[in-house]
């Protein structure tokens, strides 16, 4: 039983298995990057011509989505630098810097997304309040910052402490995700009350509002398990790899 036991369990078998498991995962990695950047480039820059292009208010009303498709331009070049810097160490460096706007700058913006919506449908008054141009260029700038130290994090954590960076990306899905489920539950409640005194069509159009918000929400966390979970399970998959080998060469 001891025998069969190390037979299942020598280095050498883990070793092998390790750079097996590691071979499929570094060409998924490449798949998955060349379709972000094929895919993701050229759409999101349409989309802002689009909205560069409408009229002022468009922009000012677009202004989160319009900083949520530049992240997703730097993610999509962040794919191809990643890809090459496969074959060229000396960009990997770059690469591990801009994984910052793939995990803080993309949910980020999504959550300033959501709680525009949220705050238009649940507090009105607050929304007409805050919906200048400048309260937005102001919110971004914030987002710009923190996702420029998520930036410098992931650099530093990737260089030198790889076993927390699965830990860091993972608190900041839970943290995001937790900021949308509370704008979905509260949209949601919403659409099921109404205004005393409402007439019909009032009433109408404003479900109408409600339903679209609520469906906004809905896809923007939908999308946001979609992307992380599987980055969260890959990620604690490789350092518990990395953990069961070191055991082994000790």
């Amino acid at each position: 039983m001891n025998n069969s036991t190390v037979n299942f369990t020598t280095p050498e078998a883990s070793t092998n298995y390790t750079t097996q498991s590691t071979a499929l995962l570094k060409s998924l990695d490449i798949f998955l990057f060349s379709i972000g950047f094929l895919f993701g480039l050229p759409t999101h820059s349409y989309i802002i011509w689009l909205i560069v292009t409408g009229t002022a208010s468009g922009v000012a009303s677009e202004f989160f989505n319009l900083n949520l498709s530049v992240c997703e331009i730097a993610n999509s070049l962040n794919g191809l630098i990643s890809v090459l810097s496969i074959h060229l160490s000396s960009l990997l460096t770059l690469s591990n810097f801009l994984q910052g706007i793939g995990i803080t700058g993309r949910p980020l913006f999504h959550c300033l997304i959501c709680v525009e919506r949220y705050l238009a449908v649940v507090h009105p008054v607050t929304f007409l309040k805050y919906k200048p141009l400048r309260y937005r260029v102001i919110c971004c700038t914030a987002a710009w910052i923190i996702t420029l130290g998520s930036c410098l994090i992931c650099l530093i954590l990737l260089l030198n402490i790889m076993v927390a960076y699965p830990w860091f990306f993972s608190l900041q899905f839970l943290l995001f995700l937790s900021i949308q489920l509370f704008c979905l539950v509260a949209v949601l409640r919403a659409l099921k009350q109404s205004g005393p005194g409402e007439k019909k069509r009032e009433r109408k159009e404003e479900n109408q509002m409600k339903r679209r918000a609520f469906y906004l929400i809905l896809i923007t966390s939908g999308n946001l398990v979609i992307i992380y979970v599987p980055l969260t399970i890959t990620g604690f998959f490789i350092i518990v790899m990395k953990l069961f080998i070191a055991s082994y060469n000790q």
